[in-house]
């Protein structure tokens, strides 16, 4: 029986295990939508904007490791997926992006809409392909899925929508897409000379990040052999932080004083599954070993003695035998004392008193991390809300926690909270938004009550593009374009039939948070928090400080005094 492009094209998707598409329907993808609907297998989930299904899509498929799928029609429709795709790529999330195009005989004539995609998603893709004739279906759509999960990340197919009608050949060969992801593991030979590197030094660190995934057992293994501190990376937070009696915080520029100061200290660094980019933050008389899945990503953020190819769990299983115990745990009782006295001066901010307004972030953060569900998944907009979550979120084992981290794209919380909800229906997902963020992509709001997902949404309220306006002063400017006249977003919440909440007082903080997350639908949760608190970094340089100097001098010369005073004051109390 024959069957036009889209059909088979969805069919492939069934058989890859896709189970939801994120997008917009429009002319140039009607073939496709249409089979979908016919399936029924496949659930389209309708979004507001397209760059929201791919945040949407990344986020589902970073939950479960599985390939995700997103949509756009042709021109605008397409254009608007890059930006989140460009998120999904760099983060390394297996996602398709189907982009429609233009009939085929108008292409090149600058005809309605007409960009050209297979230039356009090259960059943020590892395969990118456009669907010429019926004969490239199947193969095309099974070498993009196999693309997509093994390399990590996404791949794009381009299809036009008269294309997409016609009849796939019955000469054309047709099979499962290779779905699965190897176990790699580096050479006995390596093995042994790492082994050797960590006998040889007396105070070692790990640093540790997202490729930690599934390897938490093996990790505290590797860390009690070693009488080693464990720093993370942020992305790192959610496989490392909980349950770990080693670790000591975070470094980089939203990290620990305790993280910085561990790898500082040590002798010899192994960076375990983590590309943390901020050359600044690395030790440099320490010996540095790498283990990383991606061999391409040894060695380019610092110089390395040593580094290995190989998936953390599999190689740290393999490693584990060839190490001798050790009994001296100077190190490791150093860094562990530096993070205790760190963590009770990052808890002494988290106050919140009844008529003590704005409500600090800090006091904010610390209340959701203790009244959210054992399996929760958060997701953090880009900004101040980072710091917060980086620094206030205790996680524990079942919970999760997504952002932009790689890509550091605004907007980023609330769509991937709709994937994630569409994902887990059944689990509580919690977007801490900022208000810059929230209100960027404000229209997929309406797409929490349109696919009748529960999302609880809470926005940081402190009217300004705060991280912005901190760098502008510590480079000893005047902020300037970060204020954000906002409305009261609970009302907005209620006139689209969403439980809102809007809070001042830090004494009704706990009360709307525990109605908001035990509500059974969407709800939304407009907190009013201080705009003057200072996220500082666990390094703070001579140029720095020297910036929010001048900062501080321009501001009383401009009759900004005011401010200063509030700022100051508020970082005080």
């Amino acid at each position: 029986m024959s069957e036009t492009v889209a059909a088979k094209l969805v069919q492939i998707l069934v058989e890859a295990g896709v189970r939801r598409i994120y997008g917009i329907v429009g002319d140039s993808l009607n073939a496709i939508t249409e089979e979908i609907r016919r399936n029924g297998s496949i659930e389209w989930v309708h979004c507001r904007h397209e760059e929201a299904a791919a945040f949407a899509a990344g986020a589902e498929a970073q939950l479960t490791g599985r390939l995700a799928v997103c949509a756009g029609s042709c021109g605008p429709g397409n254009l608007h997926l890059i930006n989140g795709l460009y998120d999904c790529h760099r983060t390394g999330v297996p996602v398709l992006a189907i982009a429609a195009h233009i009939p085929t005989a108008e292409i090149g004539t600058g005809y309605f809409q007409e960009t050209h995609p297979e230039r356009l998603f090259l960059e943020c893709s590892h395969y990118c392909e456009v669907v010429a004739s019926p004969g490239q279906m199947p193969r095309t759509a099974q070498i993009a899925i196999q693309h997509a999960v093994a390399m990590g990340g996404v791949a794009t197919l381009i299809l036009s929508g008269d294309v997409a009608l016609e009849t796939v050949p019955a000469s054309t060969f047709s099979h499962p897409p290779a779905n699965a992801r190897p176990c790699v593991r580096p050479s006995d030979e390596d093995l042994t000379r790492l082994a050797a590197l960590l006998h040889e030094s007396k105070r070692v660190t790990l640093l540790c990040g997202a490729g930690c995934a599934g390897a938490h057992e093996q990790l505290l293994a590797l860390a009690e052999a070693l009488k080693s501190p464990i720093v993370h990376s942020l992305r790192g937070k959610e496989h490392v932080e909980h349950d770990n009696p080693y670790d000591v915080g975070m470094t980089g520029l939203i990290g620990f004083a305790s993280g910085y100061q561990a790898m500082m200290a040590c002798d010899a660094l192994l960076m375990v599954g983590t590309d943390f980019p901020y050359v600044q933050f690395y030790p440099s008389k320490a010996r540095i070993a790498q283990i990383d899945i991606r061999p391409e990503r040894l060695g380019r953020r610092c110089k390395l003695e040593l580094g290995l190819a190989g998936d953390i769990r599999t190689t740290l299983d393999a490693l584990l035998p060839l190490l001798e115990p050790r009994s001296d745990q100077t190190h490791l009782d150093e860094a562990r004392d530096h993070y205790g006295r760190t963590r009770r001066d990052l808890d002494s901010h988290v106050k919140g008193t009844h008529g003590h307004t704005p409500i600090h972030p800090e006091f904010l953060t610390s209340r959701i991390s203790e009244i959210a569900a054992p399996d929760a998944i958060f997701t953090v907009d880009v900004g101040e809300t980072v710091v917060w979550a980086a620094r206030y979120l205790r996680m524990r084992r079942d919970q999760r926690l997504l952002g932009s981290f790689v890509h550091g794209s605004m907007a980023n919380a609330l769509p991937q909270a709709i994937g994630a909800q569409a994902t887990y229906p059944d689990r509580q997902v919690i977007s801490l938004s900022g208000d810059g963020g929230f209100a960027m992509l404000m229209g997929d709001f309406l797409t929490l009550v349109q696919q009748r997902l529960p999302v609880k949404v809470v926005i940081y309220n402190n009217g300004t593009l705060g991280f912005v306006e901190i760098e502008q002063k510590v480079a000893g400017l005047l902020d300037f374009g970060t204020d954000l006249v906002n409305p009261n977003f609970a009302k907005v919440a209620e006139a689209v039939g969403v439980l809102g909440f809007r809070v001042e007082d830090p004494a009704d903080l706990n009360q709307a948070l525990t109605a908001a997350f035990t509500h059974r639908g969407p709800a939304l949760i407009d907190v009013v928090t201080n705009r003057h608190e200072l996220p500082l970094p666990p390094k703070t340089t001579l140029q720095q400080a020297s910036g929010f100097t001048l900062y501080s001098l321009k501001a009383v010369l401009s009759g900004r005094g005011r401010e200063l005073v509030e700022l100051v004051e508020s970082n005080l109390r």
